[in-house]
């Protein structure tokens, strides 16, 4: 059996790495070509171009990379027609690899995404280019399954792989041992995000909160994941000149870790939200960007909420603070609740211990029964049209 799988980041190697070990418990002989990184080449994966190539942020930066983008899909799509694998499968990277399903299933190879695009809070026509496009959507979280039912779009909610690799009762004192925290430290985990635009509006804002804290509470400590080096640089640059009197300690990366050391957690939306769920932190989430940024996007997004266990759950069961909110008299007192609903176990952590349930569905091995379903079915196709 031969698949043909596209990645365009980091994330989706860690998906696609899965798939296909998942793949070959069922397939021995699978054989594995596309684009990949090194997690997924570890699992058999033959990659004509380097991954990297694809993992591009930002508007300016895609213009500047068109061109060669371009010239790899097309040049990717004839070599993947001439290959003829048994079925195709993208992973996110929805403007790279949604045209290429595109064209592969015209060419009558049956086509999987992995991952949702955010159809269901934005840009909700793309739904109809997905169904000219794509034979399975393969979804993480079940709100984004159910978006698909609504279209007749065919669909299988697999799960999130993050709900196997998470414990359903993390502990917190094994996190402490491993990064050397005192086992009766009320801690907080600042988390500002890791991108420079995340860090340029919420790192100065989420230290003031941490200084309005500890000026009410000078038992409180404080630890701040950095991304990389040269954000634990730039941070510890900030800290040492305008911060110095607080007691927040820097760590490089290790960001589960860390919040599974802590009892709250002050942090940007985003992915980490549902990480921080799965570990049960009691959390506040806080975005800011440019002005102009916002005023575009808060016409254009229709959910309620940023937060993905709000979106799970359907309810606010963590606050969420935008733009000019964003300071510490209304972060540090929402701060405070999180961290008595920490000590109480509260029914917000029952709630992440049912979400968390909810998720756990073994995504790698669901991907794979799905994807190989959906062979067996074109094929049985392929023999009552030739009669066989």
């Amino acid at each position: 059996m031969k698949v043909a799988v596209v990645a365009g980041e980091a994330s989706g190697d860690i998906l696609g790495a899965g798939l296909i070990k998942a793949l070959r418990q069922s397939v021995p002989d699978l054989e594995v070509c596309g684009i990949g990184g090194e997690l997924m080449q570890a699992e058999g994966c033959r990659s004509l171009y380097p991954m990297e190539r694809l993992s591009v942020m930002g508007l300016v930066e895609v213009l500047g990379r068109l061109r060669e983008l371009l010239g790899i899909r097309k040049q990717l799509t004839q070599q993947l027609i001439d290959w003829q694998p048994d079925v195709f499968i993208g992973i996110d990277a929805p403007d790279f690899t949604l045209n290429l399903e595109g064209k592969l299933r015209d060419a009558g190879i049956p086509t999987v995404h992995y991952v949702s695009p955010s159809v269901w809070a934005w840009r909700s026509k793309r739904v109809f280019k997905i169904l000219k496009t794509t034979d399975l959507m393969l979804t993480l979280l079940p709100f984004e399954a159910r978006f698909y039912e609504q279209h007749d779009m065919p669909v299988k909610f697999v799960g999130h792989p993050l709900a196997n690799m998470i414990e359903l009762e993390p502990s917190i004192l094994d996190a402490r041992q491993q990064i050397k925290i005192p086992a009766n430290d009320t801690l907080i985990a600042l988390m500002p995000g890791s991108r420079g635009g995340e860090l340029k509006y919420l790192a100065q804002p989420f230290l003031d909160t941490a200084r309005w804290l500890y000026q009410r509470n000078p038992e409180l400590q404080f630890i701040l994941p950095a991304a990389s080096q040269a954000r634990f640089d730039s941070l510890k640059e900030l800290i040492e000149s305008d911060y110095s009197d607080l007691p927040v300690r820097l760590h490089l990366k290790e960001s589960r870790l860390i919040m599974q050391a802590s009892n709250a957690v002050l942090m940007a939306s985003g992915t980490v939200t549902l990480e921080a769920m799965l570990l049960k932190k009691p959390m506040v989430v806080a975005y800011k960007m440019a002005s102009l940024t916002y005023q575009i996007l808060s016409r254009l997004v229709k959910t309620p909420y940023i937060s993905l266990p709000n979106l799970l759950a359907g309810e606010k069961l963590v606050p969420e603070v935008l733009q000019n909110d964003v300071r510490p008299e209304v972060l540090g007192p929402l701060v405070e609740e999180a961290l008595l609903d920490s000590k109480q176990q509260g029914p917000v952590t029952q709630r992440f211990h049912q979400l968390h349930i909810q998720l756990r569905q073994n995504a790698d091995e669901q991907a794979a029964e799905s994807v190989l379903q959906l062979v067996a079915d074109k094929r049985g196709r392929l023999h009552a049209d030739s009669g066989i």
